[in-house]
């Protein structure tokens, strides 16, 4: 005899095999990041902070049931190969969200790649002003600290430590050097800080002694920079051989200096102040907890990257739980004013230009270790929204 079913109950039962199977099935991260190349150290410590909060959020159960499956790609801190990277997660391996980029035109590269593709994209790491600013992109958001939020907290310092000090700036030839010497010579300048010169230097630059004539004839008494990952080790380096870093103090981007360069630049790096938004010695028992589970999987401490990438999946986890949907259109609405939890403390995305808000502190170096000197809170740090676009 043969049985015969009915059209309702395939459709049920299809129904029934395909909300299982998107129960148990992985939420899939793509991650574009630095692994090779002058920036592989912040790619580094993006892929441990992500690394070690998957693990955590897995171990509890995943989000909403579902594991989040994390899918690496090297975008060699380039937005040319970062946008095919970020095409390839999308399109091929179907990725829900994606983070990790590092240099500020690849995030804003990506972030038009997201649009097209009806995803969501966060950064961790890049500092331009312009990502939450006139480039804002209703599918891109920050967790981490913009240019404008680190100079406020550095300005504060200075204005202290060096009253009316004469500085010059030395950054990187492109969107971040730009965006953190501009945001920077603003607060310092607004608070009685006077501009001598600036320099942009190409990235992975191999020699900066070329430009210590003019640094020298400007006398100034401050250098700020915002060069990061091996192009600080080389600065840093040479400013030390050619005598400059004797009589002056040198402050710079949070990404300057971190605990995946300090050390390479050893005694150079002594005294280097640089406004941040986080610090392994921010004394609450969430840091401790993150910071010794961090440095338990990866004998290294977490530095400002690390604690951001590991923030991130927190953010996307509570937007997801809280939109009950991993769906673009919802999550990007529930991640809108939402608050979370971070090693640095409780967090807001501020809804109007997706900038997370968060406080800021100055460090120093000091005997090897990045020591708090200074805090400017969140709502005094994070300035005006600047973003039209949505």
């Amino acid at each position: 005899m043969n049985t015969i079913v009915k059209p309702l109950a395939v459709a049920v039962g299809l129904a029934f095999t395909a909300g299982a199977y998107a129960q148990s099935s992985p939420i899939r991260i793509g991650v574009v990041t630095p692994l090779s190349g002058t920036y592989a150290g912040i790619g580094q410590q993006v892929k441990w902070g992500l690394d070690l909060a998957a693990k955590e959020i897995n171990d509890a159960g995943g989000v909403m049931g579902r594991k989040l499956e994390l899918i690496y790609e090297d975008e060699e801190a380039n937005p040319a190969v970062a946008t095919q990277k970020a095409e390839k997660l999308f399109q091929v391996s179907k990725v829900d969200f994606l983070t990790g980029t590092v240099n500020s035109g690849s995030t804003l590269a990506v972030g038009q790649v997201a649009e097209r593709n009806q995803r969501l994209i966060a950064t961790t790491v890049s500092f331009a002003d312009s990502i939450t600013g006139d480039k804002c992109s209703p599918n891109v958001f920050r967790v981490n600290a913009r240019a404008g939020m680190q100079s406020a907290a550095l300005a504060e310092w200075l204005s202290k430590d060096k009253p009316q000090a004469n500085v010059f700036y030395l950054g990187p030839d492109y969107e971040m050097g730009r965006s953190t010497v501009a945001a920077f010579k603003s607060a310092a300048e607004g608070k009685g800080a006077r501009t001598v010169g600036e320099i942009f230097a190409p990235l992975d630059n191999k020699d900066y002694s070329p430009y210590f004539g003019q640094i020298r004839a400007a006398r100034p008494s401050v250098i700020y920079t915002s060069v990061a990952g091996n192009d600080t080790v080389r600065l840093f380096n040479q400013l030390s051989e050619f005598g400059l870093g004797r009589n002056l103090q040198i402050v710079g981007a949070s990404g300057t200096v971190t605990s995946q360069n300090l050390g390479a630049i050893g005694k150079a790096a002594e005294g280097f102040v640089t406004g941040v938004g986080y610090s392994p010695l921010i004394d609450t028992a969430e840091n401790k907890k993150f910071v010794a589970a961090f440095e338990a999987a990866n004998k290294a401490l977490p530095d400002l990257y690390g604690a951001d990438s590991y923030g991130v999946l927190y953010f996307y986890k509570a937007a997801v739980e809280k939109a009950k949907s991993t769906d673009t259109d919802r999550v990007r609405t529930a991640m809108r004013d939402l608050e979370w939890s971070t090693p640095q403390g409780v967090k807001k995305m501020r809804a109007g230009d997706h900038q997370a808000m968060q406080d800021m502190y100055a460090v120093r170096v000091t005997d090897g270790k990045f020591v708090i000197v200074g805090k400017v809170p969140a709502a005094a740090a994070v300035g005006p929204d600047a973003c039209a676009k949505f």
